[in-house]
């Protein structure tokens, strides 16, 4: 298979998973906080380079934001920062981690943090007090957290398995699990 295949590949398949990013989380949207949205990020984080996540990740939060209506300064750099700290992490401070328990409890973390960075818009959306606000989002921070560890712990394993076997693999250093004589966390 030639190089320009291979990337052919890889870009198409990129967008079908950007896709499906994208449509679960509007089929989700009337359930509140019970999503898959971390769980694929943290998925993509692991199995695509940094920069392929990046772009998957602010692809999903533009459609989102345009077809939410709430693409302005206000919701859109919260909500892409609150993603992108998902793939930056894994590919820095957090790059040895690959076991499904750990990446699923990373997931809780990912899930507090991102609700927390949307206090800052909300409060000064909604007007309300931070104190007032906080304890109101507790209850749906706590969703996002559970549906988070949940679906990476079930799920993280099979749908890791089923885009490695087609994904084209341009990139070895990208896609290379940690050394076998390193232990996994």
């Amino acid at each position: 298979m030639n190089k320009n295949h291979t990337k052919l590949q890889r870009i198409v398949l990129i967008s079908i998973l950007t896709g499906i990013l994208f449509v679960q989380e509007q089929i989700l949207t009337p359930l509140p906080n019970i999503q898959l949205t971390i769980f694929l990020i943290v998925v993509y984080s692991v199995v695509f380079t940094l920069t392929e996540s990046i772009l998957m990740i602010t692809v999903h939060v533009l459609l989102d934001n345009i077809l939410l209506g709430s693409l302005n300064l206000v919701t859109f750099p919260f909500m892409l920062i609150g993603y992108l700290i998902i793939p930056i992490t894994l590919k820095t401070i957090f790059r040895k981690i690959r076991s499904p328990r750990a990446l699923a409890l990373l997931g809780i973390l990912y899930a507090f943090i991102y609700s927390w960075i949307f206090i800052i818009p909300n409060i000064w959306l909604l007007k309300i007090p931070f104190s007032v606000y906080l304890i109101q989002d507790i209850p749906f921070e706590i969703l996002l957290a559970a549906s988070s560890f949940l679906t990476i712990l079930w799920l993280y394993e099979p749908f890791k398995k089923v885009i490695d076997m087609y994904i084209p693999q341009t990139n070895k250093k990208a896609q290379k699990e940690p050394i076998d004589n390193e232990e996994e966390i």
